[in-house]
């Protein structure tokens, strides 16, 4: 074995008889860089954008959902919360009242989602001071009600904390019977806003946070809720506390973990990845197409070489270990340049965020594209090329060495 790597590596920096062969050589080293390097880059980007997208959803969505498995709402007797509630990792048990309605202010009009949510719901979910763009986070002061509004709805409403103007909701009475009208089908109440949250767009164009009590006596919701939102202590986790949970409880609440919550974007975000590195990695088989031609030309081009090994005593299995391993130098050349090439372009975009996404001014958290280095992927990416390298490799070998040089048919 080390007579052959020695062979094999003098054949690899050595210059050839013809020149195109070194050029080819060249060649399939760089495409196979290049494939390597494409694909590092894409998926840390696609990593970075999963991290920062999961973590804005996180700091609005509890760790853990409860809602009733038929229906918008359920009775708190309904379910044994109290049992959760002494649970081992739970930190909070909140309930909370979501539902739709119609916002007017001065003379604009927008469809949103009033939560009602606990007066220190700032504290026992993600929502901190740095969430808050404008004003503070205030639901009950000298027992007034306010309102914590979206980004997105108050862009859209034009609500401003410096304007006196309250914001007006309406929302559909209970048990109303004959023909409706402004006065009978809908409540109607008004709120001041005292501050404006940003978590991300989907979040911010859609919700309006109020006091529990507030929503309950708006949507006439009596001791109904729409969810019971549970935060688990750090280190806990999901998948251990949601099968007790769903024990306690029974068949009438279903019970979601934050990935639950949004698993079809998730899983889109996954599969999205994946299919870009199958993608890549067939941009890669191509390529490697360069290491089966160069290897071709190099068999033909020592044949005097071989036969003085031959002569020498060299068998046929040195002979062709010999050439697999000047291809598989070649694709493992190629892969540990476009590790490198690829983990220091990425970190540099970490560090300094060169790469801005465009047309950004300030409508994102981040203003370049995030990145995301991981471990499993690099070892993917890596079995992938020399992988392919080791395939690129054997075919000339199996094939043509036996068939062209020796007169043996395989």
């Amino acid at each position: 074995m080390k007579t052959a790597f020695y062979i094999a590596r003098r054949y690899l920096i050595s210059k050839k008889s013809v020149n195109v062969i070194n050029l080819i050589s060249g060649i399939s080293v760089a495409g196979v860089t290049v494939g390597t390097f494409a694909l590092i880059v894409i998926l840390s980007v696609f990593n970075g954008l999963d991290t920062a997208i999961k973590s804005m959803f996180s700091s609005f969505d509890p760790d853990i959902k409860i809602t009733a498995a038929k229906g918008k709402s359920f009775d708190l007797n309904e379910g044994n919360f109290e049992a959760i509630r002494n649970l081992t990792g739970i930190v909070s048990v909140t309930p909370v009242i979501e539902e739709d309605a119609l916002l007017r202010y001065g003379e604009r009009q927008y469809f949103a989602t009033i939560k009602g949510v606990p007066a220190n719901y700032n504290e026992i979910s993600g929502l901190d001071t740095s969430s808050i763009t404008s004003g503070r986070f205030i639901l009950e002061a000298k027992n007034s009600p306010f309102a914590v509004v979206g980004q997105g709805v108050a862009y859209y409403l034009s609500v401003g904390l410096n304007f006196t103007d309250p914001v007006h909701i309406y929302t559909l009475k209970k048990g109303t019977s004959g023909q409706p009208s402004l006065a009978n089908a809908f409540n109607h109440s008004t709120i001041y806003a005292s501050g404006i949250f940003a978590n991300q767009q989907e979040i911010d164009s859609k919700y309006v946070l109020v006091p529990f009590g507030y929503a309950q006596e708006l949507f006439q919701m009596g001791n109904r809720v729409s969810a019971v939102e549970l935060a688990l202590k750090s280190g806990v986790s999901e998948e251990l506390v949601k099968p007790e949970i769903t024990r306690l409880l029974g068949e009438k609440f279903t019970v979601k973990t934050q990935f639950e919550q949004h698993e079809l974007f998730y899983r889109v975000m996954k599969s999205e990845k994946w299919a870009i590195f199958l993608i890549l990695g067939f941009v890669l088989i191509i390529a490697s197409f360069n290491i089966l031609g160069s290897l071709s030309m190099l068999i033909i081009d020592k044949k005097a070489d071989i036969a003085i090994l031959q002569s020498m005593g060299a068998n046929q299995k040195l002979i062709r270990t010999i050439f697999l391993f000047e291809g598989w130098m070649i694709s493992l050349a190629g892969a540990i340049f476009g590790l490198i090439l690829g983990i220091l372009i990425c970190w540099v975009q970490i560090e300094f965020g060169i790469l801005k996404i465009p047309g950004n001014e300030g409508s994102f958290i981040f203003s370049s594209y995030p990145v995301e280095i991981r471990i499993g992927d690099l070892l993917a990416i890596f079995l992938l090329v020399t992988g392919i390298g080791f395939l690129a490799a054997w075919y000339p070998i199996r094939f043509i060495s036996g068939r062209y040089l020796t007169g043996e048919v395989k």
